[in-house]
């Protein structure tokens, strides 16, 4: 339909199905996917194509004997059958419970536990087995289906392969949907249940209604106006409200493509084959894109350095006053050809069609959102959480602040509170925690505000965070995890005195460990051998993995550094009441954590 924002007209009885069954009214033969497969290649599918296989998944579903409201869950990797399942379930009044892709199989359990999810969408029988294997599943029917072909000989009781449940979705005649037998679905209704990292080790079920992501859904698309000629590259999880949201109801409502990336270590060749105009993103890609090319510039002559920081300043400038902040600069002139010398070959990476990027889960170092936003490419940073559907403030293309994270959505209410934390309220707010009232009231007040935890301040309509409440890691890929909860359970094993987790802004999660010396000195004895730093950090590892076991699967210690020193009031790392002085540790242990994470 051509190079147009053409989003749908939402109306107060929109669903999230309803979506896909508009944009296949206005644009059946719009492009809509893109999918590799080792067969066929990169394959491309219409409008038109897809509803009719959600078709053919929501008489599958049907057949499955289940009833509206009843859960059911999926783990996959981005793809299509995400799609098709997640479509076919909202349409049918079902609740679709994400599942991140590389849990830890107890978590998985735990997902399918609290939940009570009647169904679950998986890969291959291996990881079912894996899930079973644990002895922690508590549900009777459940029926698991699996996307590569089982064998009936090795089939266990309650699996069946995709292509099967398929194919008995066709057999028999099924309730129409609308009916008495089988209500339609409206926008109140609950539309899946989110499971987030909270602050103890199990993961809370975010309730959020169709309302509450189409209210937030409506309200992003005016600032980020996709194209029914852009094309996006999805490699966030889809189990990640960002990428749900943004990645793939966002794309529906718009009319734009959505192309699947084969997998993480493929995503430089991915940008390179789909060249996508649109991403959603973390900080991590841009940080990675922009080490490299500082790497290879400090390896160049030192004019060629010079030449880059000129590029940057410049287009710096250039960006400022295009955004009416700042005067055209002197050496505006220069900018086409610096950019042709040291824009185009790092855009080219990304593959060189990119309009803009959007950015959340995590913070974006100022000096990456300056080199891109100079190099010509806008990284639209945004701040929100699983309970707001995701996005609270949001940039966009002509009101870019990168200090800031966006300016407020329209429709979110948000206050700054005494505490300086910020506190919203919306349509986008969600309807709770699953079956955790107590949770609930502990972050929902009695006027409907939303306490995110964060502190942040207002300038006008623009958000700015400043810190966090409570003690939240956000590791460079926008997962959270809970510190102290994290120690606590660490410290629990009797070789280990004290513990202080690092990971913000990090790839992966790292710890400082103060060992016990009367412990040590017993395992000493009793091994009658005295142990490596080497074995001794094995031994560590293995206990802390055993000691975390219950968090979430991202949630995993990679590196530690090792001390026998522990940390005190009097030596400035405690406070009075006993409590860890981060930032005293972190300045006193500033060289171990940097060799913690060389190289990352």
């Amino acid at each position: 339909m051509g190079d147009f924002f053409q989003p749908l007209k939402a109306t107060p009885e929109m669903t999230l199905a309803d979506l896909l069954l508009r944009r296949i009214e206005c644009d059946p033969d719009g492009a809509a996917y893109r999918q590799y497969s080792s067969q066929s290649g990169w394959s491309c599918f219409n409008w038109r194509d897809v509803g009719a296989q959600v078709s053919r998944w929501r008489q599958a579903l049907l057949a499955s004997g289940l009833q509206p409201g009843d859960r059911v869950a999926v783990m996959l990797h981005n793809c299509l059958d995400w799609v098709l399942f997640d479509q076919a379930a909202l349409g049918l009044g079902l609740v679709v419970v994400p599942i991140y892709m590389g849990d830890r199989p107890e978590n998985i359990a735990y997902v399918i536990n609290d939940s009570a999810s009647r169904l679950l969408l998986l890969d291959s029988l291996q990881e079912w087995q894996a899930v079973e294997a644990t002895g922690h599943l508590q549900v009777d029917s459940l029926t698991i289906v699996v996307r590569n072909d089982v064998e009936t000989a090795d089939r266990p009781h309650k699996v069946v392969a995709l292509r099967q449940w398929l194919e008995q979705g066709g057999v028999n005649v099924h309730p129409a949907v609308g009916t008495d037998a089988w209500p339609a679905v409206i926008p109140e209704q609950l539309a899946t249940i989110v499971y987030t990292s909270g602050t103890t080790g199990r993961p809370k079920g975010v309730m959020l209604t169709h309302a509450n992501i189409l209210s937030n859904l409506v309200a992003a698309v005016e600032l980020v106006q996709l194209r029914t000629s852009d094309t996006l590259l999805s490699f966030l999880p889809l189990s990640h409200m960002l990428e749900r949201t943004a990645g793939y109801y966002m794309p529906i409502f718009t009319g734009a493509e959505v192309a699947f990336a084969r997998s993480i270590d493929l995503l430089t060749e991915d940008f390179q084959q789909i060249q996508p105009t649109v991403v959603i993103s973390v900080p991590r890609i841009f940080e990675r894109v922009e080490q490299a090319v500082q790497s290879r510039i400090a390896g160049r002559a030192r004019v060629v350095g010079r030449l880059f920081d000129l590029t940057v300043k410049v287009g710096w400038q250039q960006f400022e006053y295009q955004q009416k902040r700042g005067q055209k600069p002197a050496l505006a002139f220069l900018l086409p050809l610096l950019l042709r010398l040291f824009a185009k070959p790092v855009l080219a990476a990304l593959g060189g069609r990119l309009r803009f990027a959007v950015c959340g889960g995590a913070p974006l170092p100022p000096q990456v959102s300056r080199t891109f936003i100079a190099l010509g490419l806008p990284l639209l940073q945004g701040y929100g959480l699983t309970e707001t559907s995701p996005a609270i403030s949001l940039a966009a293309l002509n009101d870019n602040r990168p200090d800031s994270v966006g300016s407020l959505l329209p429709g979110v209410e948000v206050k700054i509170a005494a505490d300086d934390e910020i506190i919203c309220r919306g349509a986008n707010v969600m309807a709770g925690y699953w079956r955790n009232q107590e949770a609930t009231d502990a972050v929902l007040d009695s006027e409907g505000w939303f306490h995110t935890g964060d502190c942040g301040r207002l300038d006008g309509k623009h958000l700015y965070i400043t810190g966090r409440l409570k003690e939240i890691i956000v590791l460079a890929n926008g997962e959270k995890v809970p510190p102290a909860d994290m120690e606590h359970a660490i410290c629990r094993d009797p070789l280990i005195e004290q513990c202080m987790v690092l990971g913000e802004g990090r790839p992966f999660l790292g710890a400082i460990v103060v060992t016990s010396r009367e412990e040590l000195a017993r395992l000493t004895s009793s091994a009658e051998k005295e142990f490596s730093a080497e074995e001794l950090r094995e031994q560590l590892l293995s206990r802390i993995a055993l000691a975390i076991d219950e968090f979430p699967g991202y949630a995993k210690i990679y590196r530690i550094t090792v001390t026998d020193d522990p940390w005190t009031v009097d030596n400035g790392l405690l406070t009075p009441t006993l409590k860890l002085k981060r930032p005293a540790v972190e300045s006193r242990f500033e060289a171990e954590i940097e060799r913690l994470y060389a190289g990352h």
